[in-house]
């Protein structure tokens, strides 16, 4: 299990964690390595559990069952571990907003570990025919990106634009392209703009994209680009920042960045409504995940591959 107290990870040996009433005993498969993980490890996020095992895109084995999971199946446990179900935003549907919600990695033990337990409410069935390397980053970064897709509020047939082209973004836009919608990406990587054109995106480039856009979803944390991307946006446009943190937003022009109905929207977690409806567009839409493998004991080497943008796709561990 590796657990932190300062960057780096360091690696212990501790007691396989005892499932309460109601929650699943999980042995660890594969867990990806999410842009979090490293705003937990790095402070950017306020510490919620001193020295908690960072990882929530777990992919593994129930070893203990509870509610209608059997021993043996392959589940999924994703960031959100826990709303009360009772609070104004729970009950309108908006579970992510819960003030008393808990999540994987920050709240509660992860996958950056052997094994790993979960509420059976919040696990997740996974799609077939994935391998558990190429599921792990569809349960964080897959679904914040349909999540951030739903709240671009792109039209049909609409223009999209995308901006930063890592785990999360090479996802949604294959999401995207099968809907219809026209892909264009921002990205500095060449690399990852190779891999935006080889999945059906219109356009790839380093700076701006070469039309005007109906929607677009910022996935860099870097709140610079956030007047960049509402300038290329059409009247009417709509920018979702799909990030849990982002660097300071400069100053806006009102005229230039929001005037005509141009509007920016937050995206805060997931729904277990957006889990399912995501994952179920998993199974009957084959999505190409690039994913860069790492043993488990290697964790410090992929936050820093990843920190440094050395990821095309996705890192994923590999327990």
């Amino acid at each position: 299990m590796l657990s932190w107290q300062t960057t780096p990870l360091r690696l212990v040996d501790v007691p396989v964690p005892s499932p309460a009433p109601g929650e699943l005993l999980v042995r660890v498969l594969a867990c990806g390595v999410c842009r979090t993980d490293l705003h937990v490890v790095d402070g950017d996020l306020p510490v919620h559990r001193p020295s908690v095992v960072p990882g929530h895109q777990v992919v593994g084995e129930v070893v203990i069952a509870a509610g209608d999971f059997v021993v043996g199946e392959r589940v999924g446990i994703a960031w959100l571990r826990h709303t009360c179900g009772s609070c104004r935003f729970c009950l309108r549907g908006d579970e992510n907003l819960c003030p008393s919600s808990l999540y994987t990695g920050w709240d509660a033990d992860g996958g950056y570990a052997s094994y790993a337990v979960v509420p059976a409410a919040y696990a997740l069935r996974l799609p077939a025919g994935y391998s558990n390397e190429t599921l792990a980053p569809l349960l964080c970064a897959g679904i914040i990106g349909y999540r951030a897709l739903k709240r671009a509020c792109v039209p049909d047939g609409g223009r999209l634009g995308i901006y930063g082209f890592g785990g999360s973004a090479h996802l949604a836009a294959q999401v995207a392209v099968a809907r219809g919608y026209e892909v264009h990406v921002v990205t500095r990587s060449a690399a990852a703009r190779e891999l935006a054109l080889s999945l059906g995106a219109a356009s790839a480039s380093a700076d701006v994209p070469p039309v005007p856009l109906d929607s677009a979803v910022l996935f860099a944390p870097a709140g610079t680009l956030v007047p960049a991307a509402l300038e290329a946006l059409e009247r009417g446009g709509t920018l979702a920042i799909a990030g849990i943190h982002l660097s300071d937003v400069p100053g806006l022009s009102y005229s230039r960045h929001l005037f005509q109905e141009r509007q920016v929207r937050s995206v805060t977690a997931n729904t277990r409504a957006d889990a399912h409806e995501f994952l179920s567009f998993c199974d009957s839409h084959r999505l190409s995940v690039a994913v860069r493998p790492y043993p488990l004991a290697e964790a410090n080497l992929a936050l820093s591959d990843l920190r440094s943008g050395r990821v095309t796709g996705a890192a994923v561990l590999v327990v």
